[in-house]
This record gives structure tokens, C-alpha cells and sequence, in this order.
């Protein structure tokens, strides 16, 4: 594919986002910024937030993965559901009872104000990483297909694209972002409909020969029964409902979509619907899996030795331009609608949490937060870039699973919380929550040595909210105890 089409192709793509931003954030108040007035139709931040879970790298990473656990991640996918459900019974009713912007201000309201800062900063310093971490992974994508035959550098290309998701959010934020992300969630579903189709027809494969093609490929296995395998299918339940609960329920970034439907009964339908329409999503996805790979067989074409160059491999070679164009359209809505949410939940969470800013609508509000915003996107710029310069992969990806870590503590606070009314000392939780990762990470490295060769895997998060949650009690057992006026879970 001409990186000149390529270019001319998202340049489009922006500049429809930017129109379709202008449109909706016109007279847009913080109020609108932080929680869209709270009118936001339940069917729309539903179908939204498909586009907001699924990143760029998941966009790449899933099909690629069918070639080496088939459809064991479907098993997670089940786990998810469960996950959606503890969030719809139990986190949802405690956000709008509590009438929060933020969710970490349940923290303020449980422990303290020091309890409340460390929430809010483990969330701030995980999705930053994350967030940077992920745009980079696509940036290379892109960079090779796109911007490096143009002569335009990495720096510049990170730049002008992350300033890009700034321009159309700045002014009316999560508002029009759920609208946004309607748009690119269609464009990314559509996407992958196109190239399941196109790769069927290169296989003379339609309709139910399709399917039935999908259903008996050996790549679409999906119970994996060996309690040693990591793809063990019990083991993939648990973590995904732990995946769930810890990085959509505890994290400001999927969670202030819900917080902006009307009422709770609309932000519950929301998550109900949004936990089917995943389980689709995710079976369009490993069945465009197994169907690359069933291309790749048929053609001869050499499997990368990293799975997830296998998908962008196809579809900027052999399978022509068509495809090029609609990968292209695919990982780049895919990208930016979670890049778009993340920025501003970097921003509400920064502007509440830390500064300590309410919703009234005024010019020192209103520049503040917009300084906040700016500083944020160059912050994930820079990030992008900084992972670029590391140029080492073993590194990266110390950086980026050090930031999963940083679940864990909230995890414990949130459960401790939910499901206690001691108080233990607020001034001295952060204390625990420092030192949770770090136990964790030695309980990780050292595993093989005391546990008989056995490593961690998904349930690290596991292990790290119970080291919290047990080192909240023995705050308790310590320095004595009090007694919250909020009610545990019944």
C-alpha cells in the first residue's frame, strides 16, 4: 500500500473526528468535561466502550494469539462476564450512591485523605504507563507502514498524532468522547467484518462453510484441561474476572463512561449489555485469528516469529491493498478511542483527586483543567518517545508489567473497604500500599525456588490485593482500630 494513501487516509480519519468533536462540544462545561452532564444515552457509552477496552494492541495481539493458546482466551473472555457482574452489583450502586466524579473519592469517603491520594496516584502513575505503552506498540505499526516511507520521523509522527486526540477532546471531553468512540468502535468492528470476509473469499470460503471451517480448525480449541498448562481453562476464568473487577471497576478510565448514563438502573443496563456484546467482539476476533492463520497455511506464508506481527504482515502484503486500508482504519480506531478516554480520565482524576476541583463552572476551573489536559498529552508523548529511545524490548516490558502492579493495592483497598467497617490508621495505609508490588515482586521472582518451579502468571493481581488487604488488618492489629460509618457489603 502507498504510504501516501495511508496518509492521505488518516488525515481523514482525524480531521472527521476533529468535525464530529467541533459538533458536539459546543457550550461545554466542566461538568460536561468530567461526567457529560450526566445525559450520556446507556446504549451509546455501551457500545462505546467496546472501542475504549480494546486497544490497538488488542486489536493486534488477540488474532495473533490463537497461534499459540488457540481459543483459550475465550475461557478469559467467560471470566470477564463475571467480572462485569460484580462491578454491575456491587461497584456501581457504591459510585452513584456516593455521587462520585471520581471514583477514588470513595476512598476519602472509607479511609482518609491519605488513603485517597494513594488511590489516585497508583491509578494515575498505571494508566500513564499503560496508555503510553500501548500507543507505542501501534506508533511502530504505524511508523513503518506509514511514516517512515514519507521521511517523517518517530518523534514528529508521535507528537502530531497524540496532539491530535488532544485537539478533538480538550473542549468537550468524556462528552464527546462517548460520541467519538461510537464512531470508531463501528469503524474498528467494521474493520474486522471486512477482513474476515476478504480473507474467507481468498479461502473460497462463504457463509456456513465459513463458520464450519472456524469451528474444526485445531487453531480453535478452547478447553485446556492440564492444571501445569498456562492455558489451564480454570486458571483463565478466575484471572479474567480478577482482570475485570480490577482494571474496568477500579479504574477511572472505564469507569467514568457508566458514571455518566442518568441513573444507576441505565449504567447497570449499560454493563449488562456492554458484557454480551464483548463476548461477540472477542469471537470475531479469534475466528479472524484462526482464519489468518488458515491463510497463512494455504499460501505458504511464513509465520513471524512474533505472533503479533502475523495480522499487520497479511494485511500490508499478500492480501492487498483492500486490506491494508481497512487494517489501517481498524488499528488506528482502535488505538486512539482507549488513548481518548485515558487522557481524560488522566485529566478528571488529576483536576478531583489531586487539585481538589469541583465542577463549578468558572474561568480559573476551566483553565486549570485544560492545563491539566495539555500536560497530560505531552506527558504520554513523551512517554511514547522514551520507550523508543529504550529501544529494549526485556526493558519495556519490565516498565510496563511494573504498572499492572499498581492494581493490586487498590484491589485490596476497595475489597477492605467494601467488605469491613474497621478503620484501620489512614496516615499509614499508603505505607502498606508501597510495599505491596514490592512483596509481590519478590514473592514472583522467587517463586520457582519455594513453590516447586511455579510462576506467576495473571494472578499476581490476586497476590497483590491480599498482601493489601491483610496488611490493612494488620494496621488494625497494630494501631488499633475505629469504626467507618459506611456499611459493608451485605
Amino acid at each position: 500500500m502507498s504510504p501516501y494513501l495511508a496518509f492521505l487516509i488518516l488525515s481523514a480519519y482525524f480531521l472527521m473526528l476533529i468535525l464530529f468533536a467541533i459538533f458536539t462540544s459546543k457550550g461545554s462545561s466542566n461538568s460536561d468535561f468530567f461526567q457529560a452532564g450526566k445525559h450520556s444515552p446507556w446504549y451509546l457509552v455501551a457500545f462505546g466502550m467496546i472501542g475504549a477496552s480494546l486497544s490497538g494492541v488488542t486489536y493486534i495481539s488477540i488474532p495473533g494469539y490463537v497461534g499459540q493458546a488457540g481459543w483459550s482466551y475465550f475461557i478469559m473472555v467467560i471470566g470477564y462476564w463475571f467480572g462485569y457482574w460484580v462491578i454491575r452489583k456491587y461497584l456501581l450502586p457504591l459510585y452513584y450512591e456516593q455521587g462520585l466524579v471520581s471514583i477514588y473519592g470513595y476512598l476519602k469517603n472509607r479511609f482518609g485523605q491519605s488513603t485517597y491520594f494513594t488511590g489516585a496516584f497508583f491509578f494515575l502513575l498505571s494508566r500513564s504507563i499503560g496508555s503510553a505503552f500501548r500507543l507505542f506498540l501501534v506508533a511502530i505499526v504505524l511508523q513503518l507502514a506509514v511514516f517512515e516511507p514519507l521521511g517523517l520521523p518517530f518523534e514528529l509522527a508521535v507528537i502530531c498524532t497524540v496532539f491530535l486526540i488532544w485537539v478533538y477532546t480538550f473542549k468537550g471531553g468524556i462528552k464527546t468522547i462517548v460520541l467519538t468512540d461510537t464512531l470508531q468502535t463501528i469503524a474498528m468492528l467494521v474493520a474486522v467484518i471486512l477482513t474476515i470476509y476478504m480473507i474467507g473469499d481468498a479461502l473460497q470460503l462463504k457463509g456456513m462453510d465459513l463458520i464450519q471451517h472456524i469451528i474444526d480448525s485445531p487453531k480453535s480449541q478452547i478447553i485446556y484441561t492440564d492444571p501445569l498448562d498456562a492455558r489451564f481453562f480454570l486458571k483463565n476464568l478466575v484471572a479474567g474476572m480478577l482482570i475485570t473487577i480490577v482494571m474496568t471497576g477500579l479504574d477511572q478510565d472505564m469507569m467514568q463512561k457508566n458514571l455518566t448514563c442518568r441513573t444507576l438502573a441505565e449504567s447497570q443496563k449499560n454493563m449488562l449489555w456492554f458484557s454480551w456484546i464483548l463476548i461477540v467482539v472477542n469471537l470475531m476476533f479469534l475466528s479472524l485469528g484462526t482464519l489468518l492463520y488458515s491463510y497463512a497455511d494455504a499460501t505458504g506464508f511464513p509465520i513471524p516469529q512474533k505472533s503479533d506481527d502475523l495480522f499487520p504482515a497479511l494485511a500490508f502484503g499478500p492480501l492487498g491493498t483492500a486490506a491494508g486500508i481497512v487494517f489501517l482504519i481498524g488499528v488506528t480506531a482502535a488505538a486512539y478511542s482507549s488513548a481518548d478516554s485515558a487522557l481524560a480520565a488522566l485529566t478528571t482524576s488529576f483536576c478531583v483527586d489531586i487539585l481538589a476541583m469541583n465542577q463549578e463552572e468558572s474561568r480559573k476551573n476551566r483553565r486549570t483543567r485544560m492545563r491539566v489536559h495539555l500536560g497530560f498529552t505531552l506527558l504520554i508523548a513523551l512517554m511514547v518517545i522514551a520507550f523508543k529511545w529504550i529501544n529494549d524490548q526485556s526493558v519495556v516490558s519490565a516498565v510496563f508489567t511494573a504498572a499492572g502492579y499498581t492494581y493490586g493495592p487498590l484491589l485490596g483497598l476497595f475489597a477492605f473497604g467494601l467488605f469491613h467497617k474497621t478503620q484501620p490508621s489512614d496516615r499509614r495505609i499508603p505505607l502498606v500500599c508501597l510495599a505491596s508490588p514490592f512483596l509481590t515482586w519478590l514473592a514472583s521472582h522467587y517463586s520457582p525456588v519455594f513453590l516447586g518451579g511455579y510462576r506467576f502468571g495473571f494472578e499476581l493481581v490476586l497476590l497483590n490485593g491480599l498482601i493489601t488487604y491483610f496488611g490493612l488488618w494488620l494496621l488494625v492489629i497494630v494501631f488499633g482500630r475505629q469504626i467507618s460509618n459506611q456499611n459493608p457489603v451485605s
